[in-house]
């Protein structure tokens, strides 16, 4: 048995959904000491050291796939006698080979895999009218992310590194990523220029025209995961997308998370 004083978690979460899942988890461990690093607006390059951490590793999913601009950043970790909670978290629809890839990745990094979870949080493109896992995480989903940090640190607790490999939901090779052609929410009439949605844009493909009068926005740096649509206070940032209509009219019903330990 090994002992670990830190837990460091390690997330992108442009909507906060992901956020909130990781940070459960860690209440659910329990540890005093606890380091956060939020890649969701980060664009460094620079590498970032983990050294025996129990760490919590947490991304969206993108088509069945870690979102690729997680991907990326979370490629700038180096970890070092650090197991590694993996956790993704998904609109509602399927979180298909993400696990894996996520489980992957961490092992690629230096990170030894000690559990893994899939939760639901409200889809990007989730609205009022054509709701999609609406208010997701819950507090049903933040308390079996607790229980879920709890059972992972007990099985740290009990097991010697370096942990045995273990069964996660997923695919090798994974499914193809279809980029699709390059889309992104637009601002309406009712847009007054604040500012809001280009402070939370992930890839900073917002910005204030020069003039100062409207919203421009980069379609091919956009990943659609519609933060400038949620954090508009005058719902003046809208994304018309098909998708979601059928989203909502064949994956309204509740799915729980689904985790491997």
């Amino acid at each position: 048995m090994t002992t670990f004083q830190t837990t460091h978690i390690v997330y992108f979460s442009p909507t906060h959904t992901t956020e909130k899942i990781a940070r459960a988890i860690a209440e659910g461990i329990g540890m005093e000491r606890r380091i956060e690093t939020d890649l969701t607006l980060d664009e460094s390059v620079s590498a970032i050291e983990i050294n025996h951490s129990l760490t919590i590793l947490a991304t969206p999913v993108y088509k069945g796939r870690v979102a690729p601009v997680a991907l990326q950043r979370m490629k700038r970790l180096k970890a070092s006698g650090s197991p590694v909670i993996l956790v993704v978290v998904y609109g509602n629809r399927d979180y298909e080979d993400a696990l894996v890839e996520l489980r992957d990745m961490a092992i690629e990094l230096g990170f030894t895999p000690l559990s893994a979870g899939a939760f639901i949080g409200e889809h990007s493109y989730s609205t009022p009218q054509r709701p999609i896992a609406a208010g997701r995480p819950d507090a049903d989903d933040l308390y079996q992310a607790m229980q879920f940090g709890k059972d992972s640190l007990s099985k740290l607790e009990r097991t010697n590194l370096p942990v045995p490999a273990f069964y996660i939901k997923g695919n090798v090779p994974y499914k193809p990523f279809i980029t699709g052609t390059p889309s992104a929410p637009v601002c309406n009439e009712n847009c007054f220029v604040c500012g809001e949605c280009v402070e939370v844009c992930p890839t900073h493909a917002i910005r204030i025209s020069p003039d100062g009068t409207s919203i421009e926005t980069d379609v091919n740096r956009c990943i659609r995961c519609c933060a400038c649509v949620k954090v508009c206070p005058n719902g003046a940032r809208v994304y018309d997308n098909p998708f979601a209509a059928f989203l909502h009219e064949n994956f309204s019903a509740r799915r729980e998370p689904e985790l491997f330990l």
